[in-house]
């Protein structure tokens, strides 16, 4: 039986593909919900949640984290988990992971390979990703580019290509075109400047009255305390999942620090301006993304993306095809299954 963990949103959104395979072809699994976006998680993950632990909170927020899931005994009750999959980098993904490893059950990465090779950015996600690798049996890159990496790092067995799951929840969405901008900002390397990227988004907005500037705010006290510097800039209430594709899928162009952003642009053909120092996800680089290292950039990159022909519909997607949780389930049916400590 197969462990399914997150403990985010955006780690739901990119397993949520598995668990309808895994259902629909009666694959044992559960799922542990870490419970870091608690708030924000939808209906359709609280239904499949099997188990869930909680974070407690203390002086530092990944200390917490990592002690919290460490040395959860309740996660490891049943004697039957035979694998452990953890998506992506977050510290909860890195600390299962290695609690897995403790316990030798075998550890899944779902979109592995990914790298900037620079551990304060992002941070701490680098090192999380770095991390997993080392301690991972199964690999599931989306890219060919991921894979080539773990190959350099001598990671060479137990990799597979296989795109991004993440894909898999918009391939029956036709994307469209209007005056919208999408804006969302949240990284932990741009809260010190947070302030500096909230004033480039105004003056852009009072600029560019023929588009709509609409930032769904992330929760997170460090990004909600400088809203009072938006006016021109539509401020609404997180969205949901389902309704923010939407809002993707009709955008004109979309400003962004999020990873997964940047593939699900991609995908609906969509240019995106990326507001950090560097991407793990150089495959879109120069045809769907620009990086925005530094706020003051903004205006400049702006008006050369809002200036471009909208991408051909024949250019195609590097992260995926949408079909990447079927290619995992067939990767597993024929790896087959082993319970703990049979390795």
């Amino acid at each position: 039986m197969i462990l399914l963990t997150f403990g985010t949103r955006p780690e739901w959104i990119k397993i949520k593909p598995l668990v309808k395979v895994f259902k629909k072809n009666r694959y044992p699994y559960r799922v542990l919900f870490t419970g870091q976006h608690s708030t924000l998680i939808p209906s359709d993950a609280e239904k499949n949640i099997h188990v869930s632990v909680s974070i407690s909170d203390g002086a530092n927020r990944l200390d917490s984290i990592v002690k919290s899931l460490m040395d959860k005994q309740k996660i490891w009750d049943r004697n039957d988990i035979s694998k452990v999959l953890v998506q992506g980098d977050t510290t909860s993904a890195f600390a299962l992971a290695l609690a897995a490893f403790h316990r030798r059950i075998p550890v899944i990465h779902l979109e592995a390979g990914l790298r900037t090779y620079d551990l304060d950015n992002p941070y701490p996600e680098e090192f999380n990703r770095q991390a997993i690798s080392r301690l991972a049996r199964i690999h599931l890159c989306p890219t060919n580019l991921s894979s080539q990496n773990l190959f350099n790092e001598g990671i060479k067995d137990g990799v597979h290509v296989t795109g991004n799951t993440v894909l898999d929840n918009l391939k029956d969405i036709v994307p469209t075109h209007s005056n919208i901008v999408p804006i969302t900002m949240h990284r932990r390397e741009n809260h010190h400047i947070m302030d500096l990227w909230f004033k480039q988004f105004e003056q852009l907005a009072d600029k560019y009255t023929d588009l709509e500037f609409v930032f769904p705010m992330h929760p997170n006290p460090k990004v909600q305390k400088h809203k009072n510097l938006l006016n021109k800039v539509k401020v609404i209430d997180p969205l949901d999942y389902d309704s923010f594709i939407k809002l993707l899928a009709k955008s004109r162009l979309i400003i962004s620090d999020s990873g997964g952003i940047q593939e699900e642009s991609s995908f609906f053909k969509k240019r995106s301006i990326v507001c950090r120092k560097t991407t793990e996800r150089i495959e879109g680089l120069g045809v769907f993304f620009e990086l925005c290292r530094h706020p003051e950039d903004l205006p400049d990159l702006f008006e050369q993306a809002i200036s471009k022909k909208p991408i051909e519909s024949d250019v195609l997607c590097p992260f995926g095809d949408g079909n990447s949780s079927n290619k995992i389930y067939n990767i597993l049916v024929k790896l087959g299954d082993k319970k703990p400590h049979e390795n």
